[in-house]
């Protein structure tokens, strides 16, 4: 496997993300743009098809917990593998706060994902990450759990509750945990997705496997920039209340498989898979690998619950 971790580097400079310095390349997107990326010097990086996408969308500046900064971050060219699973509700129930609802498939299941990303160009430079998180109802849903599965496959939503998000840069930590109140930490984290295969693996604080992925990457399809945007809403509890951040992917090149056979996936000892054992998986109902596509991930808003 292509080692996707950070490579040491002594070539960085130091930045202030609200009172936390964190080091990150000297010359990559982020010291030269701050968030800001030159779309022309984007498009210029062989490994980005097309920044199409991000044209239509205009980045604003906006006061934050880690101080001011530029919305959406921009993913310009990355890949992921996600393996969705079917899980007794109550075992999901036992996961959530008490203001969220799994979604349910059928009477007593409901889904949750593993997904595994590598970003090789975005606005704070190249990292790895992976994560475990459970759909769920829409915030103030008001309906019946049939008509939000049906609503979510029409519209191509998902709303989901993230258990752990693990990466392997500083900044990557720093931004999504104290500017997005997601719970992440930094580890070694390996990925590599190519047309033939998808592999990954997520270090544990000993050094070995928290959790690990190995499949056959499922036949792409090409489509146009554009043409398949999926969206996905993540709840988190930021600076004492809740908030929602939303997350559009511009999909190039996909495929997936219905119940799929021969992919394993290696639980070992670690946070992600202990995530995994408690959500009592039955089977994965869908994998999922992306080896071209674009993300634009917003700044949270606040997000109010019925009251309970």
């Amino acid at each position: 496997m292509t080692s996707s971790k950070a490579e040491p580097n002594n070539d960085v400079v130091e930045v202030d993300l609200g009172g936390r310095i964190v080091r990150v390349p000297k010359g990559g997107l982020y010291d030269r743009y701050r968030m800001n990326a030159d779309l022309d010097d984007v498009a210029a990086d062989p490994r980005v098809r097309s920044v199409d996408f991000f044209q239509t969308l205009p980045k604003t500046e906006v006061q934050s917990a880690i101080g001011p900064t530029r919305t959406p971050n921009f993913y310009y060219s990355m890949s992921k593998a996600q393996v969705t699973y079917v899980a007794p509700t109550k075992a999901l129930r036992s996961r959530l706060p008490d203001e969220l609802d799994p979604l349910q498939i059928a009477p007593g299941i409901g889904l949750f994902s593993v997904v595994f990303f590598r970003y090789d160009v975005c606005d704070i430079d190249f990292y790895t990450e992976a994560t475990v998180g459970i759909a769920v109802r829409p915030a103030r849903h008001g309906g019946m759990g049939a008509a939000d599965v049906l609503t979510t496959l029409a519209n191509d939503t998902t709303h989901a509750y993230v258990l752990s998000l693990p990466v392997n840069t500083e900044i990557a930590q720093v931004r999504g945990h104290d500017g997005y109140g997601f719970p992440k930490w930094v580890t070694d984290i390996d990925v590599d997705i190519d047309n033939l295969k998808a592999r990954a693996r997520v270090a544990n604080d000993d050094g070995g496997t928290d959790i690990a992925l190995n499949t056959v990457t499922p036949k792409q399809t090409t489509v146009a920039s554009g043409s398949s945007v999926s969206t996905l809403i993540s709840y988190t509890q930021l600076s004492g209340g809740w908030n929602a951040t939303l997350s559009q992917t511009n999909t190039l090149s996909a495929g997936g498989t219905l119940l799929p056979r021969g992919l394993t996936l290696e639980l070992g000892s670690g946070r992600l898979a202990d995530d995994v054992r408690s959500l009592s998986p039955i089977r994965p109902l869908r994998l999922d690998v992306a080896t071209e596509c674009q993300n634009a991930l917003h700044i949270p808003v606040p997000v109010s619950f019925p009251a309970r």
